[in-house]
């Protein structure tokens, strides 16, 4: 091959490979491990960079000297027969000592991070039990009588101290801006713990293959000011009230998902008296609480907390219908909903089988954070959650749908419900 032809060939090559170096490159990476926002997360970013360029220099240093052997000892003319070393003692106490201080540099930060991440919370930190279902998350506040689904908010510059079970099979709690990934197992409560530095949202998952539909089991982690914790804390303990859902709302619903702007803008978070927490850190901030329900408007969420799931195809429902909120409350009452699902201020529906969607209408996500809360998503999961989640517990309701029972509700009747739902807020 000619230069000219080995450069005509090169130069293109190496264009294409920092294209794709820099198309990783972004200025916040809400799903990577580094750069994490809790001292849990910072002592596994130290540890991955020290043992990533500790790894990093002797990978070189090997393949240096590998180069330097096959320059100096290549095969030439007039080279002598090499000479048969059969033992020797200096060269092997080197390769004996050598990967021994390697391993001693990996060995000792590693056993301090484990000592540091197993150590137990502070006394003062706010307990959270973390419950893992097929396929959506349990939140409970212990401390406060709070019992939500999904979505999680915690106060920033307080510790929270999770108690981690599973109603059913292996699942793993991991938010990779804020902790390493921990499991959940049968028949046992494991523990984890940290401390948010930053005001914002962050995305959460389950790390442990469980089933169909694990890729889909997700949910929300919103880090907010003590102050916007208390308030979410006092509206969740409030009964639901439901209302019917402004015409604006309902629209958006009907022609698809709303974009979603990135919000940032500085926070005032305090560390409470005794609470330990790192100074916050450069981070985009959202510290826009909604003053009367003390969770985030949708409106001004980062584009990635927002769901892009599609709907499966073959499901239909009747645009020409509108929900009514009072006909869908009159419905849930007497519903096979309230079988499985709890809201506050309903006697009837006292279910825990399912999430408790007492405050449901302010939540971003349904399905277990697989799509986004609207009118036109949640009328479809009530027609056929089968269809929109794989191996999902909750029945089909809609009526002629393919495996329903016949005589169930039809899209009038579905998209009531929604609109009973999507009240409470």
């Amino acid at each position: 091959m000619t230069r000219d032809l080995r450069m005509r060939w090169l130069t293109p090559a190496l264009a294409l490979l920092i294209v794709l170096s820099l198309s990783a490159c972004s200025s916040f990476a809400p799903n990577s491990i580094f750069g994490a926002h809790s001292e849990f997360g910072h002592s596994v970013d130290t540890l991955t960079r020290r043992l990533l360029y500790a790894g990093l220099t002797v990978f070189v240093l090997i393949e240096a000297l590998l180069v330097f052997i096959l320059v100096k000892f290549r095969d030439r003319e007039g080279n002598r027969e090499a000479k048969q070393i059969h033992g020797n003692t200096t060269l092997e106490i080197g390769w004996t000592l050598v990967p021994a201080v390697i391993l001693a540099f990996i060995a000792v930060p590693t056993i301090k991070t484990i000592f540091e991440t197993q150590a137990k919370a502070v006394p003062n930190a706010l307990q959270v039990e973390v419950i893992g279902h097929q396929w959506w998350w349990e939140f409970r506040y212990p401390q406060y009588g709070v019992t939500t689904a999904n979505e999680l908010y915690l106060p920033v510059g307080r510790t929270a101290n999770f108690a981690l079970t599973t109603k059913d099979v292996l699942h793993s709690f991991w938010v990779p801006q804020l902790n390493g990934k921990r499991d959940l197992i049968s028949n046992h409560t494991n523990y984890i713990w940290f401390t948010p530095d930053s005001a914002y949202a962050w995305n959460g998952f389950c790390a442990e293959y469980c089933g169909a539909s694990h890729a889909n089991m997700r949910f929300k982690v919103f880090t907010v000011t003590p102050a916007e914790f208390d308030a979410y804390i006092a509206h969740q303990k409030t009964a639901a009230v439901g209302s019917a859902p402004p015409a604006a709302a309902a629209d958006t619903g009907k022609k698809g998902v709303t974009p979603v702007t990135q919000v940032a803008t500085s926070t005032g978070a305090t560390t409470p008296a005794g609470a330990s927490a790192r100074a916050p850190v450069a981070t985009p901030v959202m510290n826009v609480s909604d003053t009367s329900t003390g969770t985030y408007p949708r409106a001004n969420l980062p584009a990635w907390v927002v769901p892009q799931t599609p709907t499966p195809e073959q499901l239909t429902f009747d645009q020409s219908v509108t929900g009514d909120a009072a006909r869908g409350a009159a419905m849930f009452k007497g519903a096979p909903c309230i079988a499985c699902h709890t809201i506050k201020g309903v006697p009837t529906a006292q279910g825990i089988v399912g999430p408790n969607l007492t405050h449901v209408g302010s939540r971003t996500t349904i399905a277990g954070g697989t799509y986004p809360n609207d009118i036109k998503h949640l009328e479809l999961w009530i027609k056929n959650a089968p269809e929109m989640k794989p191996g999902s517990l909750m029945p089909l309701f809609g009526k002629n749908e393919k495996g329903a029972t016949p005589g169930l509700y039809t899209d009038q009747q579905i998209a009531d419900l929604a609109a009973y739902l999507s009240s409470l807020k």
